[in-house]
């Protein structure tokens, strides 16, 4: 190498310095690469996505190349450097050859080409891509050896290499992929998705029709208070049952009623005849497996029952479709006439009201881990029966106990969530 000028010298140290700075900032653009992106573009045929989605199906074979080339790059830079300085300055050179090189490795071999690349690692990594693939075939041999004994040293703390890579994502991971997406993907279909995935989480107790408010036909009765209680119906499908909502022997599809009742064929023999079956649903059911049962029974709407038989309440399809969708504009209107907007901005709602409907339809934060309904919130917080006019605060939401029965809270006035003191524990404000 002393039979090398100067000047040449120093133009192999830059190409030498411009090379660490590629492999130091494509191990940055394909290792931050967006893998579903890749995946993406792979699919529909871009060759620089599918040769780095190969490269990156073993990482460690794909670091080791890296990683090889930069060292190789680095040293022989590093023995240039030295050589320069020492024909200027003899044996101090060397010194002042490692301060310089340092400098110049850190700034244009390591920390810019790697901003770079985190900034668009897209475009880097396509291109490297394709230097990467050809140079992984020509030196496989040194690379299995350097990864034989890294694998190796690995294995013995449990880390293995192969089949390593695992691109999935977990629900939580998916719900922030959705919520990051939100520039790119308009609100209502964001509410959607976030919906179908919070589905899982979420109980037929959460959303269905609590059991002193499912109506239906009591075939005991008189038939004038049957007929009455058809007319009544504002559900299309209601349970029939005898004496008691336990007893219930089936379920019946009102809209076959108005047909029988069209052609005056409407008695009590007839009415018995289009009864189907009762379908029951275990309690602690969660929504997306209802969905399913729902689906591959061909039913639109069950009886929750809990481990003794005992009927919780009623969930149909539509109350389902509306946690991912959001409200209709069908029966269930009925029920959110149970929560009235106050002329102070404050709302007036029934105890009876469940919680997740609450949040929804009014876009709040009311806690959803415990009681399903606003009664058993407030009970649950003051621990008693509170008497009108009683003052707390929940989730920071100012809360005013309006009317009470002896076991129960009738209505209360909420107030929006208070902007400030969003670590306040709930406590009481006013209790009589």
């Amino acid at each position: 190498m002393s039979d090398i000028s100067t000047g040449t010298l120093l133009i192999i140290l830059i190409a030498l310095i411009l090379l660490s700075g590629f492999f130091s900032g494509s191990e940055t653009a394909l290792m931050t690469l967006n893998r579903y992106r890749m995946k993406t573009l792979a699919r529909k045929g871009h060759r620089g996505a599918k040769l780095a989605r190969y490269l990156l199906s073993r990482p460690d074979r794909l670091l080791g190349l890296i990683l090889l080339g930069n060292n190789f790059v680095n040293i022989l830079a590093s023995a240039i450097a030295s050589l320069v300085a020492m024909r200027y300055y003899g044996e101090a050179g060397i010194a002042i050859a490692t301060a310089i090189l340092t400098f110049v490795v850190l700034v244009f071999a390591e920390v810019t080409p790697k901003t770079l690349a985190a900034l668009k690692p897209d475009a880097f990594a396509y291109v490297a891509a394709y230097v990467y693939t050809p140079l992984q075939k020509l030196f496989y041999p040194l690379v299995w050896f350097v990864n034989l004994i890294s694998n190796k040293m690995l294995a013995m703390f449990g880390v293995y290499a192969a089949g390593s890579a695992d691109d999935s994502l977990n629900a939580d991971e998916l719900r922030m992929v959705v919520h990051e997406a939100r520039q790119f993907i308009p609100g209502k279909h964001t509410d959607m998705l976030l919906g179908i995935l919070d589905l899982e989480n979420i109980s037929v107790e959460d959303i269905m029709i609590p059991r002193n408010e499912v109506t239906g036909i009591d075939l005991n009765d008189d038939w004038s208070d049957v007929e009455q209680q058809i007319t009544n119906s504002h559900r299309t499908r209601v349970p029939v049952f005898k004496d008691s909502i336990d007893n219930t022997i089936g379920m019946l599809h009102l809209r076959k009623v108005l047909n029988l009742a069209v052609r005056e064929e409407l008695t009590r023999e007839t009415l018995e005849s289009l009864i189907r079956e009762p379908y029951f649903i275990p309690e602690g059911t969660s929504l997306t497996r209802q969905l399913l049962n729902f689906q591959k029974n061909r039913r639109r709407s069950g009886l929750v029952v809990d481990e003794y038989g005992s009927i919780f309440g009623l969930v149909t399809l539509e109350d389902i479709l509306e946690e991912i969708v959001g409200q209709f504009t069908t029966d269930s209107t009925i029920r959110n006439a149970d929560i009235h907007l106050q002329p102070d901005g404050s709302y007036l709602i029934d105890g009876g009201t469940h919680i997740r409907e609450i949040n929804r339809m009014l876009s709040w934060d009311l806690p959803t881990d415990g009681p399903k309904t606003l009664n058993g919130l407030i009970l649950e917080h003051l621990e008693m029966i509170p008497a009108p006019g009683t003052s707390l605060l929940i989730a920071n939401y100012p809360v005013e106990i309006t009317r009470t029965d002896y076991n129960a809270v009738q209505t209360a006035r909420i107030q929006p969530q208070l902007p400030a003191a969003k670590d306040t524990a709930d406590h009481d404000l006013n209790a009589d």
